[in-house]
């Protein structure tokens, strides 16, 4: 079987699926690959500061293929998929895009995908690290709702930088940079069958392109180098540094199933007066009654520089007692701070909060500091 050289060793076989793109990113030198939704997601192919820094300056590509989609068809499409979120799929127009949570009956996150109205009648679920086409199909198997529910021949790949449009529109014309912030546009390149998006996990200006065929894959992946190469593009790996400055969530680290949209500041994803039914609208109405008991807060760590991300969570500490766990942590080479996010109970998510982190150098002390670090009101990727 192929291998990656290293101090560790990675096994490509086939309990584990590929993208369209794996063979193509794979001669790029990816350093490592993580598993996400069941498939190889390439990591770091340099230094990651060194990779920040031509997201935040040029424009990058990412193989993330990943991302399956959940595709939600047939004549209840629409009521199928709106009883699965707390967001209200009534406003959302074909072409258009909404970031969103899938909840459980108690009101935990499933999965927080972004959601696109392909067709009236047909909806993608463009996921996180999570089963949810086993979950909306469990849903659906002993209801009244007349839905098919597949995984569609879909694999995206992200343009992200400040020269993302430039890239964008070398290979799509014009009309690309029409698109509105979180919408979309069904069209071919060369040929290929694609779905341009103006979305992106990086909080700069970007575009996602969803494949439609996935035997065109290396085809779609050399053209758009092609066509960035005057842009200086680069591959790289979904940017921990920059996802963390702009306040964006990982499931399974920042969020899990026992979290709730509420405490982990995603309470503006329930549309608190959405009048159809959901999973889980009961319990979130409880919840919001109540008032939640823990919190996910932003955090400045002091002193020397610290790791790009975690290998395992961090215990926060008051008074020598743990009250909560660091969930992501990083250098901000603009800040030139350690910043990160920690769970904790409410009392302790006051800004300007003392705590202390358990770091692998030692002790540090903590400020609890407002999030997103950086560009709080997302003007840069609306732009």
């Amino acid at each position: 079987m192929p291998e990656i050289e290293g101090s560790s060793k990675l096994f490509f076989g086939p309990w584990y699926r590929k993208s369209p793109y794996f063979e193509a990113s794979r001669r790029y030198g990816p350093q490592s690959y993580d598993i996400y939704n069941h498939m190889y997601l390439p990591g770091p192919y340099a230094d990651p500061e060194e990779e920040y820094w031509h997201l935040v300056n040029h424009v990058t590509m990412w193989d993330v293929g990943v991302e399956r989609q959940v595709e939600i068809s047939g004549k209840d499409a629409a009521k199928f998929t709106d009883y699965l979120t707390p967001r209200d799929l009534t406003k959302c127009d074909v072409g258009q895009g909404k970031y969103v949570v899938i909840t459980a009956v108690d009101g935990g996150i499933i999965n927080d995908p972004v959601l696109m109205r392909v067709e009236k009648d047909r909806f993608w679920l463009s996921l996180a690290n999570s089963d949810v086409l086993l979950w909306a199909k469990g849903v659906a198997v002993n209801s009244d709702f007349d839905v098919d529910i597949t995984e569609p021949d879909v694999s995206p790949m992200q343009l992200q930088g400040p020269k993302s449009k430039n890239v964008a529109k070398a290979l799509f014309g014009p009309k690309v940079l029409d698109l509105p912030y979180y919408y979309f546009l069904d069209t071919k390149l060369d040929g290929i069958p694609v779905v341009v998006t103006r979305t992106g996990w990086s909080a700069e200006v970007g575009y996602e392109i969803y494949l439609r065929d996935g035997s065109k894959g290396e085809a779609l992946w050399e053209k758009v180098m092609t066509a960035g190469k005057p842009f200086n593009i680069r591959p790289i790996a979904p940017s921990e540094i920059r996802r963390i400055e702009a306040g964006i969530l990982n499931y399974g680290s920042d969020m899990i199933l026992e979290n709730n949209p509420y405490e982990v500041g995603l309470g503006w994803l329930v549309d608190e007066g959405k009048k159809a039914d959901y999973v889980g609208k009961k319990a979130l109405a409880k919840i919001k009654k109540a008032g939640v008991k823990r919190k996910l807060v932003g955090v400045e760590i002091h002193g020397p520089r610290l790791a790009v991300w975690l290998d395992e969570f961090w215990d926060v500490t008051t008074g020598g007692k743990k009250i909560g766990h660091l969930t992501a942590v990083t250098y901000s080479p603009r800040l030139k701070k350690n910043i990160g996010y920690a769970n904790v109970p409410v009392r302790y998510g006051k800004l300007g909060t003392k705590v202390t982190i358990a770091t692998p150098l030692g002790d540090r002390d903590a400020t609890v500091v407002r999030k997103p670090f950086i560009d709080p009101k997302k003007d840069i990727p609306k732009s």
